[in-house]
């Protein structure tokens, strides 16, 4: 799957270069999501990165898949992908902190919360992994637009709203980001998460509570070269 630059930061394990994708489509409120990140450090990582056996071979792209039925689903994931813009290095390790404190944003104790207050909370939990001289524009990311209905700052990026060739996204994306994710997953039937594609196809075997074994053995079966 080809990657525009603005998302580059979501390439989390192996090179870009690398033959084979795996797209791992998750949400910052799903606890079997949370289970896959914990996954793809613990077991994947080791096999795709230098010294293991699948260097060169593998890479791991996320996928932002906001699930509406939970309130904070879409704020969750606007503070990724403004993590993603302002401190792009820090992007995966904000998402693993996300991930880490989850609870805060299930739909209990969410329920008193106003956007501005659960904005905040993000905002505390980037500023614990961001450089402290990007807090403020992480933050401002996060601020509405002047228009009363246009969103934040990354609200056109969790859109997707970049032009498929059927091949890459081009070069339209870059300036359009969030609604090229949720578009991304619609035009390829995304539903749940954790879900994972393998070379742009559903993989529907794979499971959040794969450990080393389970994954050995896909990837073995899989990468033949």
């Amino acid at each position: 799957m080809a990657l525009p630059p603005i998302m580059r930061p979501m390439l989390v394990a192996g090179r870009f270069e690398a033959p084979h994708t795996l797209d791992i489509f998750l949400d910052y409120v799903c606890p079997y999501s949370a289970k896959m990140s914990l996954a793809i450090d613990t077991v994947l990582k080791p096999l795709l990165q230098e010294g293991g056996n699948y260097e060169g071979k593998v890479k791991i792209i996320i996928r932002h898949q906001v699930q509406p039925w939970h309130g904070t689903s879409t704020f969750t994931h606007e503070a990724g992908l403004a993590v993603a813009r302002v401190a792009p290095a820090q992007y995966w390790q904000f998402s693993r902190e996300l991930f880490e404190k989850q609870g805060d944003f299930f739909d209990i104790p969410a329920s008193t919360l106003t956007p501005l207050q659960i904005r905040e909370k993000l905002a505390e939990i980037a500023a614990s992994v961001i450089p402290a001289d990007k807090v403020d524009e992480f933050k401002d990311m996060l601020k509405h637009q002047s228009t009363k209905n246009g969103g934040v700052a990354v609200t056109d990026d969790l859109k997707y709203t970049g032009k498929s060739c059927g091949l890459c996204v081009c070069s339209t994306f870059v300036a359009n980001p969030v609604t090229t994710l949720v578009k991304f997953s619609r035009q390829n039937g995304i539903h749940v998460s954790p879900t994972v594609m393998w070379d742009g196809l559903i993989a529907n075997e794979i499971s959040s509570s794969w450990g080393l074994k389970e994954w050995s053995e896909f990837l073995a079966q899989k990468v033949t070269e």
